[in-house]
């Protein structure tokens, strides 16, 4: 199989990489333009390995999508680059805007061209996988949970352009007959993770013994997916997803943000100990604007369609990923020694 990856460099995306590349009977050509969560040190294992190529290239470049999807010549593309920090869209949207909806477009669009001139066996093969967020269907309370037919409600600048994008994939599937399959999946965590994310920023500042900034009271909760688990997912829907279908993936496991920070803050203390807990560390600080209260995912379809499920449970890949930052110090100290160093963004 020749594979096409979007953002092959950031954190999914490395995964989906490390995955796919290793199987010798896969060619990837991963397509990232080596933004700041890009990091060719996460498929450092499979870079120089002859079926891994990487195309350093931004997709809401039209030409270039064009003729690299034409040259490579994919049995699929699995479109994972995006911009995708909440606190980030706050402060700058434009990046957000470009990348995540023109960036779509542009893909869309040399996929479709592409696709057209197949013959018809490798035409009904083919499929273009958007990967996209919960985010999308806004915010929940106390309970329920998001399913397939959730109607978009999307409250920041990074959950309206991926709205928008998934909406731009179903229409080019809609219209042109291109076999698009979305999914949807929840908070994604594990090895490798941008340290601007929630447990790898606590899981550092835990380490260095600095203040640990909650929003709010702590109180909203995510669907935590370990990464694997979500690869894993993707690979059952590149394999036998139908196109024109949605699939929400999540791991089930809902947890408040203050739940999360005081288990990180656990597995240090036990595997790290230091004079006073650090618990004590954290601060409640003044809570995000437009912070979505809870989101929890219905991934009943998937289980019975493709039966897929989460192998992981959050206790065991909480650990394995805690235990990761604290033997990978050279990874993590080569991005705090960048443009980003733990402070916080979208304080806006």
């Amino acid at each position: 199989m020749k594979l096409l990856v979007t953002g092959g460099l950031g954190f999914i995306g490395s995964a989906v990489v490390r995955r796919f590349a290793a199987d010798p009977g896969c060619r990837v050509l991963n397509i990232d333009k080596c933004t700041y969560a890009g990091n060719p040190a996460s498929v450092a294992e499979i870079s120089d390995r002859s079926n891994y190529t990487h195309l350093h290239a931004d997709i809401a470049d039209t030409e270039v999508m064009q003729q690299a999807v034409a040259d490579f010549a994919p049995d699929a593309i699995l479109h994972l680059a995006a911009e995708s920090h909440v606190d980030r869209s706050i402060d700058g949207p434009a990046e957000f805007i470009r990348t995540n909806l023109v960036g779509t477009f542009a893909l869309l669009q040399a996929a479709r061209n592409y696709w057209e001139k197949l013959p018809a066996d490798r035409r009904d093969a083919f499929r273009f996988i958007h990967v996209s967020t919960d985010e999308v269907f806004g915010s929940l309370g106390d309970t329920g949970a998001f399913c397939e037919a959730t109607p978009y409600q999307p409250s920041s600048p990074y959950s309206s352009s991926k709205a928008g994008s998934d909406h731009l994939a179903r229409a080019w599937q809609h219209t042109y007959g291109l076999p698009v399959i979305v999914t949807n999946c929840s908070n994604n965590y594990g090895p490798y993770q941008f340290p601007e994310k929630l447990i790898p920023l606590v899981t550092l500042k835990c380490l260095a013994g600095e203040p640990i900034p909650v929003y709010g009271r702590g109180d909203n909760v995510r669907d935590w997916l370990f990464v694997d688990d979500h690869v894993a997912a993707l690979a059952t829907v590149l394999q036998q997803g139908v196109p024109g279908h949605t699939y929400n993936i999540g791991g089930e496991c809902e947890l408040s943000n203050l739940e999360v920070v005081r288990t990180i803050c656990a597995i240090v203390d036990e595997l790290r100990p230091a004079q006073e807990p650090r618990e004590s560390l954290i601060e409640f600080v003044s809570d995000r604007p437009g912070h979505d209260f809870r989101y929890a995912m219905d991934i009943s379809k998937i289980k019975r369609e493709l039966g897929w499920q989460p192998a992981e449970d959050f206790a065991g890949g909480l650990r394995k990923t805690v235990q990761w930052y604290m033997h990978h110090t050279a990874w993590w100290q080569a991005v705090l020694d960048g443009s980003y160093r733990l402070e916080r963004l979208g304080a806006a």
